[in-house]
């Protein structure tokens, strides 16, 4: 099978080159998909720099974290999966950006039958991050204020579309005109130009002064801490991923704008599995798997009653993932980027 392998940490264009690799055999609880969309994410363009701290293998290896596919081969315990058409975060978070790829059960999902191959590549992260973080997490209600930043991004975008779906008043931060446009399109009240102003004033004035209930944080750093300041009083501020570095991951925080902002901070990372298990070998909190499954039930009853809907801004070739991922990087991007065989 044709792969996408990092074979040095450089620019993507520069660290991947597609290689022969035998099809990989599931283990036990494990699918292999024939993969035929998968999306661009900047976790990966980390993986090319080598800077992604989560996953860290030795080099070469498979880069990829999120498919979509056929199941054509099952481990024990995953035969139930044989020849249906998924949505999957890949074993190791490894391997999407290949002609096969390998799944664990607890984070497979079927695909909805009404979205096509590439728009099913399109809704798994944005839309499961944005939920879980939104309603599992945040306890979104009719009527509360929501700021999302990167409003235009994948994540971004899901957490607008969620948000207005849910009756809340959605605010969100995107660069330049375009992006601008885009969220106002996707249903946000305000969207405003974090190249051009600051967001903190605008965030006040619109809800006269008292700051919104729920911050969906996509960016971190300096927009991490200019967000305590714009939280109101009881708010929830969801701390969702790194895109404006990963080196923001180690940014310490900074405790006197939470103490003072009477408001709960909160971190969200999607993972499903044996959470038990995982806070035993590792000290982190994932959640059941049964959480997924409830959370992609009500994404579909969402998407069936198009209240939301997968945004695919690019699609490309696999053949042409480097630029795929330089362009990601570029910031140039509205929705997904798709790549298919």
């Amino acid at each position: 099978m044709k792969s996408w392998q990092v074979v040095r940490y450089a620019r993507p264009s520069e660290a991947l080159e597609l290689v022969e690799l035998p099809s990989p055999e599931p283990g036990p609880s494990e699918v292999r998909l024939r993969v035929l969309a998968a999306p661009a994410n900047f976790n990966d363009v980390d993986g090319c720099y080598g800077r992604y701290a989560t996953v860290h293998p030795p080099l070469p290896y498979s880069l990829g974290m999120e498919a979509m596919g056929v199941v054509e081969a099952a481990g024990p315990g995953a035969e139930s999966w044989l020849g249906k058409r998924i949505i999957a975060t890949t074993a190791q978070v490894q391997g999407a950006y290949s002609e096969e790829a390998l799944a664990p059960m607890d984070m497979i999902f079927a695909a909805p039958e009404f979205l096509s191959d590439e728009q099913a590549a399109a809704i798994f992260f944005p839309f499961h991050v944005a939920y879980v973080a939104l309603h599992v997490r945040g306890a979104l209600q009719a009527g509360d204020t929501l700021l999302v930043h990167a409003g235009a991004g994948g994540v971004g975008s899901a957490g607008v579309q969620l948000g207005v779906a849910a009756g809340a008043r959605v605010f969100a931060t995107a660069g330049g005109p375009k992006k601008l446009a885009f969220c106002r399109e996707l249903g946000a009240e305000l969207a405003i130009d974090y190249r051009a102003e600051d967001f903190l004033p605008a965030v006040l004035e619109a809800t006269a002064g008292r700051g919104v209930d729920v911050i969906l944080d996509l960016v971190g750093g300096d927009v991490t801490e200019q967000g305590f300041r714009a939280m109101a009083f009881n708010g929830r501020y969801l701390q969702a991923g790194f895109s404006g570095g990963i080196e923001t991951e180690d940014t310490g925080l900074i405790p006197r704008p939470i103490v003072f902002g009477n408001f709960n901070y909160m971190g969200v990372m999607l993972a499903y599995g044996d959470a038990l298990a995982t806070k035993r070998a590792a000290h982190i909190n994932i959640m059941p798997r049964e959480v997924g499954v409830q959370v992609q039930e009500s994404l579909n009853t969402l998407f069936a009653e198009k209240r939301i809907r997968p945004l695919i801004g690019e699609r490309m070739p696999m053949e042409e993932l480097p630029a795929a991922l330089e362009l990601l990087e570029s910031r140039n991007t509205m929705g997904r980027v798709i790549l298919s065989w």
